[in-house]
């Protein structure tokens, strides 16, 4: 792993954050450990020599400095763990094992290396006081331990705090390693992607954090985008192959009209005929357009409160006088009151296709069915016929642009019908399904809660 760019990552500068955060927290809890320990030893060292002190002055009844000297002396040879000075008004030293000092009175302290006559090694704590006649007294303690207790507290925070400095900065960079190689991960699978494998996909590691929760969303990002890549490539031949045969017939037509001679009324009918291709590719152009611009998504920011009882009541009177033309009937059973946040046109061309393909492709005879009604899941629509229906194994691809059965391609039409109801139902959050009606054809949208106006 290269390390200027593993000290560059922002997990190990986070990490580095951490690690100052740990040293602070280690010198505060050093400071205030220091602190407490140093001043309880203390405390412990001053109760001691004021009792010892006030002993001696007890013992010698603090009346004459003799009394006080044969005490001290007494002291010396029976307290083996204390030092004693004890002086005259002059400073001349009276008793004690300790050589002259400067007769300051209260708690006094110094370290010592041992080598002063006297003076033990590690120092000495004590208190000096003012006795009888004027005389100067002091009573102290070796420091030793408070010493090094001070030593023992701050050689464990500083091997303390580099531990801890160590391990974070040894956390910080596994991190940083861990996190690179996953965001070397996505931007491997970027790369073979542009290099045009859009079968590629980010890999999971299987621990449900924030990266796999990433991957996820990445990886259905590149499904939609190979997704919209093969429909592309797949319209694009599709249009090729579909528009070739009325493109071929329209210049064989126009060729026929050049090289023969032919009066106003051959004309006029050639010319009316090439007008029915051209409609019916411009036809085709204009529902391609239609699909592209409602799968764009952007009709959405127009949708509003439709009333979906009455829109599905007046799509049924339009289709009512066209199904008995064709000696066919109509039954609607629609409940009262259902509504879905929509886009209006784009629904009633959604179920008019609907309508259109059961009466188109059924027989003379044949009864076709619009039922809405709400259900668990918010509102369902029904459209079925018990015409030829469609192969189970066909219901998937017949959404697809330009996919017409062989029973259909001898009437109009273009195979973009259901394609456009796929890509509306799919704008509005809906669920499309296609059954078997027993016989027929049952094409079944569900418009789920979360569709439904409140």
């Amino acid at each position: 792993m290269n390390l200027p760019r593993l000290v560059r990552t922002s997990s190990f500068r986070l990490t580095l954050l951490y690690a100052g955060s740990t040293i602070l927290i280690f010198a505060l809890l050093f400071a205030v450990i220091f602190w407490t320990t140093t001043a309880l030893m203390q405390d412990q060292i001053d109760t001691t020599v004021t009792n010892e002190i006030d002993e001696i002055r007890d013992a010698a009844r603090d009346t004459d400095i003799d009394s006080l000297r044969h005490t001290v002396a007494d002291s010396v040879a029976h307290s083996p763990g204390f030092f004693y000075a004890l002086q005259d008004r002059g400073g001349n030293l009276l008793a004690g094992n300790l050589p002259g000092l400067e007769p300051v009175t209260g708690i006094r302290e110094w370290r010592d290396d041992g080598q002063s006559p006297g003076h033990p090694h590690g120092g000495i704590r004590g208190r000096g006081v003012i006795v009888a006649g004027g005389a100067y007294l002091f009573v102290g303690a070796s420091a030793l331990a408070l010493h090094e207790m001070r030593e023992s507290v701050a050689h464990s925070f500083l091997w303390g705090g580099a531990a801890a400095l160590l391990l974070a900065l040894l956390a910080g960079a596994a991190m940083s390693v861990s996190v690179l190689r996953r965001i070397e991960g996505v931007s491997q699978t970027g790369r073979d992607i542009v290099d045009g494998n859009l079968r590629q996909r980010i890999a999971l590691n299987g621990s449900g954090d924030e990266f796999d929760h990433l991957a996820v969303s990445l990886n259905a990002m590149l499904d939609r985008i190979q997704q919209l890549m093969e429909g592309l490539r797949q319209v694009s031949t599709d249009i090729a192959h579909d528009l070739r045969t009325p493109l071929t017939r329209l210049r064989q037509r126009l060729e026929f009209v050049r090289e023969r001679d032919m009066d106003a009324a051959m004309l006029q009918t050639t010319f009316a005929t090439m007008l029915t291709d051209i409609d019916s590719i411009l036809q085709t152009f204009n529902a391609l357009l239609r699909i592209a611009q409602i799968e764009s998504g952007t009709r959405r920011s127009s949708f509003v409160r439709v009333d979906l009882s009455e829109l599905l009541h007046t799509v049924a009177e339009i289709y009512q006088s066209t199904i008995e033309e064709n000696s066919q009937s109509l039954g609607t059973h629609i409940e009262a009151d259902l509504r879905v946040l929509g886009d209006r046109d784009l629904l009633t061309q959604l179920f008019a296709n609907l309508m259109e393909n059961a009466t188109r492709h059924c027989t003379p005879g044949a009864h076709v069915s619009l039922r809405a009604a709400r259900c668990e899941s918010g509102i369902e629509v029904n459209v079925s016929d018990d015409g030829p229906g469609i192969p189970e194994s066909m219901r998937g691809k017949v959404l697809e642009r330009f996919v017409r059965l062989d029973v259909s391609r001898t009437t109009p039409g273009n195979g973009l019908g259901l394609s456009l109801v796929a890509a509306t139902a799919a704008l509005h959050g809906a669920q499309l399904r296609l059954h078997d009606n027993h016989p027929g054809l049952r094409i079944t949208v569900i418009f789920e809660t979360k569709a439904e106006a409140t």
